[in-house]
């Protein structure tokens, strides 16, 4: 049988806790537990803290055992994390005598859009003449419009009337000057009858006074030399008619002339309008990119993208509170991601006007409504080689302010 003395004399437990203590105290108890919970949290997270930090000899051993990275079981490791701090960080703080922007790598003279030719209206493209990566030259055929037949036949009809008012014009001094032969000679005639006419009227006045012709001749005489003299004054209107003006031009000539200036003038403009059915090339350069295709309309971005690779220069974006420290000749040097190695260049061109800024980072708190002044940075040879096949790549440029060539 068990011993009553010693069960009655030894306190039973319930998990730790005497049933014979008062219900007060095992409450204390109970609480005093749950603030271990928040020691224990403290503790855990001021060991993690001094091993991430200051990485003990110890915990670097360990790592250095099993192969680990701090952060490396993450969607985004420590280690990538602090460089992208240290990228963001490389970029806001500028060294002394530095100046940090954003640019753009594009050709020398910018990209040229290239939009069919004024007047063009409607037409849509029937050929295209190059592809993306081919190098043309200044006023060579990019594309042929739809517009181009209509364009031929207008000119065609321009040149055909030009042909008309020629001979026109050959007719009319043809027949200027048959016309002036017979009025001189119907002139002469007149002359000649009148002046017949007058000696008759002579001869019969003298008559009457001796009594010899009767009054009647008289009258008839007198008749015929005023008929004579009337004559002679039409054809030498007649005549007058046919002759020159100050400039020693005729004037049925003069207008068979201005016709022919006129028809050579709408032939003229309609050869200038053939070259409406063309798109040539506004300047040396390479084809950068083709925004239509054979049958479609050209837009508001025009047909394609040209620019003279021959010369890669970078536009960078310069806060105008910079812009002060930037000069002529300063070296830079130029970093992306898509870049191999970083490119090098120097100053060559400071806009004279402060601008809103048009290239932005990606980053969410970036500067979107900055003031900024263009600079242009001509690349040395290597690198704008390099550069050739990154037109229009964002890029951060690092201009060494107040270090140019002398």
């Amino acid at each position: 049988m068990p011993d009553k003395t010693q069960d009655e004399t030894l306190p039973l437990l319930d998990n730790g806790i005497n049933k014979d203590e008062p219900p007060e105290r095992r409450t204390r108890f109970r609480v005093s537990r749950l603030f271990l919970i928040p020691l224990f949290l403290i503790a855990f997270w001021f060991g993690g803290f001094v091993g991430l930090y200051f990485q003990p000899p110890g915990l670097q051993a360990f790592f250095k055992v099993f192969e680990l990275a701090p952060g490396a079981g993450t969607q985004t490791p420590i280690a990538t994390a602090i460089a992208a701090v240290e990228s963001r960080e490389e970029i806001a703080v500028v060294a002394e005598g530095d100046v940090v922007a954003l640019g753009r790598i594009i050709p020398r003279g910018d990209v040229i859009l290239v939009s069919p030719p004024f007047g063009s209206g409607d037409a849509r493209i029937a050929d295209l003449k190059v592809r993306e990566g081919d190098v043309v030259n200044k006023g060579e055929t990019l594309a042929v419009l739809d517009s181009l037949p209509q364009l031929k036949g207008a000119f065609e009809t321009a040149k055909a009337n030009v042909r008309v008012s020629e001979a026109a014009l050959v007719q009319m001094r043809e027949t200027i000057r048959a016309s002036r032969a017979e009025a001189e000679a119907s002139l002469a005639r007149a002359r000649a009858s009148e002046a017949k006419a007058r000696a008759d009227l002579k001869r019969t006045s003298e008559l009457v006074e001796r009594g010899v012709s009767t009054r009647a001749s008289l009258d008839e005489a007198i008749a015929r030399a005023d008929e004579a003299a009337r004559d002679v004054d039409r054809e030498t209107a007649t005549l007058s008619r046919y002759a020159t003006s100050d400039d020693g031009v005729q004037a049925d000539i003069a207008l068979s002339e201005a016709n022919l200036l006129s028809a050579k003038a709408q032939m003229a403009q309609a050869e200038r309008d053939l070259e409406k059915g063309y798109v040539r090339a506004p300047a040396n350069g390479t084809v950068l990119d083709i925004h239509v295709r054979e049958g479609e309309r050209p837009d508001s971005e025009g047909l394609m993208d040209l620019g003279d690779t021959t010369q890669m220069t970078v536009e960078a974006e310069v806060y105008q509170t910079l812009i002060g420290r930037v000069a002529i000749g300063d070296p830079v040097t130029i970093s992306a991601n898509a870049l191999d190695t970083p490119l090098k260049g120097s100053v060559t061109a400071i806009g004279l006007a402060i601008a809103r800024q048009s290239i932005t980072s990606d980053e969410p708190a970036a500067n979107t409504d900055a003031r900024v002044v263009d600079v242009i940075v001509t690349l040395e040879p290597e690198s704008s080689t390099a550069a050739e096949r990154f037109t229009n790549l964002q890029v951060i440029t690092r201009i060494d302010a107040g270090r140019a060539v002398q």
